[in-house]
């Protein structure tokens, strides 16, 4: 296959290294991948402004934009090729329960949703042990080309930091939740302009047995499948009538 590749970490990020050693032996592989730290981008598009596709001096392609803008130009036209499958990553740090909301690794796998083979996520839950994640990629990726969800579906891997030896499996999860992130830090610029960072990622506030945090948490590889479609069949029948009775 055609493995498109791209991350949120920038295009000269360690685990994007590792990534393309563990896929590069067996699939032809296109690597275009935001040219700084675009952490925390979600599925944002840059329409505002034209963007650039810059060859680098190893072969990959860096983007002044988004992880989606990468494989969004990647699939779209910007290169010429003809991928069959995204794989994001490997990123520096998890991407379990909320935080795939904000992540742009995978959004950037989320933007290859139309390819004919489901695109994969790929997160090390530290930043360390990259080889673990690379050989969990490997093993996967062996597999790939048999693997039928619902259209559209894409496959969220979180790998602990640990050794590849001390990896006690792979289990299928749920995404689990965390409570509310932390205050924001109050700070001032060099001119003394008021500003702000964000703060620190909530703590896990359901980490059960079944979800990505647990799965992590005791040593496991996290597979969770996630898709588009962000709709709440749960909310339909209480919905309802609240809006037959005040609309």
């Amino acid at each position: 296959m055609h493995i498109l590749i791209s991350n949120d970490d920038g295009v000269h990020a360690q685990g994007l290294y590792h990534l393309v050693q563990a896929i590069m032996p067996v699939h032809a592989v296109t690597v275009i991948a935001p040219d700084r730290d675009l952490s925390g981008a979600s599925n944002s598009l840059t329409l505002t402004r034209p963007l650039r596709v810059m060859p680098q001096d190893n072969g990959f392609y860096g983007v002044d934009g988004t992880p989606a803008d990468c494989v969004h130009l990647g699939i779209n036209g910007a290169l010429d090729i003809k991928p069959d499958m995204v794989v994001s990553g490997i990123n520096h740090g998890a991407n379990l329960g909320d935080d795939v909301l904000y992540s742009g690794t995978v959004a950037a796998a989320m933007e290859g949703r139309y390819l004919p083979h489901h695109a994969m996520a790929v997160s090390l839950v530290g930043h360390q042990h990259f080889e673990t994640a690379a050989k969990v990629v490997a093993r996967l990726m062996a597999g790939i080309e048999n693997l039928q969800l619902p259209a559209r579906c894409i496959v969220n891997v979180n790998v602990p930091d640990i050794p590849y030896e001390d990896i006690k499996g792979v289990q299928l999860t749920t995404l689990g939740t965390r409570r509310m992130g932390q205050a924001a830090i109050d700070a001032q610029d060099p001119r003394g302009h008021r500003c702000f960072w964000i703060g620190k990622v909530g703590e896990v506030s359901d980490g059960a047995p079944g979800t990505d945090f647990h799965a992590v948490a005791n040593g496991y590889v996290s597979v969770t499948p996630l898709a588009p479609d962000m709709a709440s069949r749960a909310a339909y029948a209480p919905l309802e009538p609240w809006l037959q009775e005040y609309f």
